[in-house]
């Protein structure tokens, strides 16, 4: 890798990184977008809520129920690292709900947040009324649409399941293949607000994403690391819509990059 190529990377993962974080600065800055996150937060803290509650109680109950018990030592062991992978179950159930049923339920408004952020950052706004006929219209076509890639996600990852049943190696493969594959889902969801408004679908959207691979893979990882706060993850859905908005005008023009982070290892990087 040439010391250009890792400066690329590093200014662009920066970018990309932070996107998501920086959305709470586009909310101070324009405090009328508030009103089109209310209901996905809210969206988002019934299927969160319900996640933990069903993932712990049907954990717990199989851990409690069917794992006998007994006075020796390694039977309190034994108990206490299945609480252990009961928990780890339902985080995996609650990353799931939030990337497939959350996004699923909260489409709709995700897209019009998208579009009012778009307006609001670029200064084009839009002077056509609310009409709620149009929205729904707009919002069962965002839906299917949003159905449509959940299910593929779905489908691909069960399909690499079997992966972990080859010896030696099985699991090494299975756990990359799924960790880039659910990279690529959460820039292909997110950004999908963006493209589609402007018709651009899955073959544009793919050419889009690996143009700025570093730039998208940051982001990426910056909306995961945002799912791993505790209860910041409720905001996670509107924060990665809002960010992955700005980044597009930015990569688009329509707005600058003022971030002092990239400026700075812009600066280190070229006296190197």
């Amino acid at each position: 890798m040439t010391v250009q190529t890792r400066r690329n990377f590093v200014v662009n993962f920066t970018r990309g990184f932070f996107a998501p974080f920086r959305s709470v600065r586009v909310l101070r800055s324009n405090p009328r977008l508030i009103q089109y996150i209310l209901i996905p937060f809210l969206i988002n803290a019934i299927v969160f809520s319900a996640a933990v509650y069903l993932g712990l109680d049907f954990f717990g109950s199989t851990v409690v129920e069917y794992i006998p018990q007994g006075e020796a030592w390694y039977w309190s062991v034994l108990y206490w690292f299945l609480w252990v992978v009961a928990v780890l179950l339902t985080a995996v159930l609650v990353f799931f709900s939030f990337t497939v049923v959350g996004n699923l339920l909260a489409s709709p408004f995700n897209d019009l947040l998208s579009e009012r952020t778009e307006e609001v950052l670029s200064g084009n706004l839009n002077d056509e009324p609310f009409a709620l006929g149009r929205f729904f219209r707009d919002a069962l076509s965002t839906i299917l649409l949003e159905a449509k890639k959940m299910w593929i996600f779905v489908a691909v990852m069960v399909l690499i399941l079997p992966l972990n049943l080859l010896p030696g190696v099985g699991n090494t493969i299975y756990t990359v293949l799924a960790i880039s594959l659910t990279l690529f889902f959460l820039s292909f969801e997110y950004l999908g607000f963006v493209l589609v408004r402007k018709r651009q679908f899955f073959r544009e959207q793919k050419s889009y994403i690996f143009a700025r691979k570093f730039l998208m893979l940051g982001f990426s990882c910056g909306v995961m690391a945002i799912l791993a706060i505790p209860f910041f993850q409720l905001l996670c859905i509107p924060l990665a819509v809002i960010g992955v908005t700005r980044l597009w005008c930015e990569e688009e023009g329509l707005i600058s990059y003022d971030s002092d982070t990239s400026q700075m290892l812009s600066s280190e990087q070229g006296n190197n």
